[in-house]
């Protein structure tokens, strides 16, 4: 590392990433929380075979369902967050960088808020643009992803989560594990680069694969 950039690293360490982790992990699963409840009541609840349900009195069964999901929300963090730590870890281990486990959670709790962007463009595009959508295209699209290059209508239900797990800022997300390793570790840009991309986006779409072969 050049002299500035042991400077910036340092700075960072030590006034950004110095947080309170828990207190993180409840911000950003509130936030999870806050976006689900805005879809719920400004483009599910809009849609025409939900209002349907809500004359009829049968909303309840979804309403219990979507509950479940604000309940889930920390517990898929977690999971997630914590697979994503460890595939990192090993790949750091694997290239001789030694990082504590704890900072590697921290970094990766930080780049997930790269997530939050297609959550509220998807917000923005069904109350500005598409305002009457039915269920399944709420539930097919997912912004600048590949889905959204097709007519999901014409193609097996299986690829739908594959095209749309595929999308910019999952792209974008790669880069920012990178940065988060590289200031971590202080040593070489392109070795945090080969670690990210032999580790996490290896897996990634090896579980894409399998997604598509057990489906």
């Amino acid at each position: 590392m050049t002299e500035r950039l042991s400077k910036y690293r340092k700075q960072f360490l030590e006034n950004w990433f110095d947080f309170n982790g828990a207190g993180m992990f409840f911000i950003i699963c509130l936030t999870y929380i806050a976006l689900l409840f805005v879809k719920r009541i400004f483009i599910i609840d809009s849609i025409a075979a939900f209002e349907v349900l809500n004359e009829r009195g049968e909303i309840w069964v979804f309403d219990i369902l979507y509950g479940i999901q604000y309940l889930s929300v920390p517990l898929f963090l977690a999971w997630k967050w914590t697979w994503t730590t460890l595939l990192l870890w090993i790949g750091c281990f694997m290239f001789g960088y030694r990082l504590h486990f704890n900072q590697l959670w921290k970094m990766v709790m930080l780049a997930e808020t790269v997530f939050f962007l297609p959550e509220i463009v998807k917000v923005l595009w069904f109350t500005m643009f598409y305002t009457d959508p039915d269920y399944n295209d709420y539930m097919a699209f997912y912004p600048f992803s590949l889905i959204n290059l097709i007519d999901y209508t014409q193609i097996a239900p299986k690829w739908h989560y594959p095209l749309k797990s595929i999308n910019i800022f999952e792209v974008l997300y790669w880069p920012v594990l990178v940065l988060g390793i590289y200031f971590l570790s202080g040593k070489k840009l392109r070795i945090s680069a080969y670690i990210v991309l032999s580790t996490y986006v290896l897996f990634f779409f090896m579980w894409l694969v399998f997604y598509l072969v057990v489906y």
